[in-house]
């Protein structure tokens, strides 16, 4: 039996190099831009689903992101994000290959 797989691709967000070194008003900044980057992202059809981990015995672990964007354009992208520039948060970028059909995003309109 043969699977047709479909790729996205996925971004792993962790505790960045700098995560430690702000105040709670800069990180409240820093938040807001983050999320303002995704919500661009989702507008602009690259970002499919994204959100933060909860529960996680590794409190590195800050969240994911699906981007229907290939593997270089995802990684040119996410360094484009206050968060990732400002160190606050590192994201490790793959490929994820799943059947197709089986899991289904609604993407913005445009």
């Amino acid at each position: 039996m043969t699977v047709d797989l479909v790729s996205y691709t996925f971004v792993l967000l962790r505790r960045g190099p700098r995560g430690g070194e702000y105040d709670e008003e800069e990180l409240s900044r820093l938040q807001s831009a983050h999320l303002a980057f995704l919500d661009d992202m989702r507008e602009r059809g690259h970002l499919l689903v994204a959100g933060p981990f909860r529960d996680q015995e590794d409190e590195t672990l800050r969240g994911f992101c699906m981007f229907s964007t290939g593997l270089d354009e995802t990684r040119a992208l996410v360094e484009e994000d206050p968060s990732v520039q400002a160190g606050r948060i590192a994201a490790d970028v793959m490929t994820w290959l799943g059947p197709r059909g089986h899991v289904e995003f609604q993407r913005a309109a445009t």
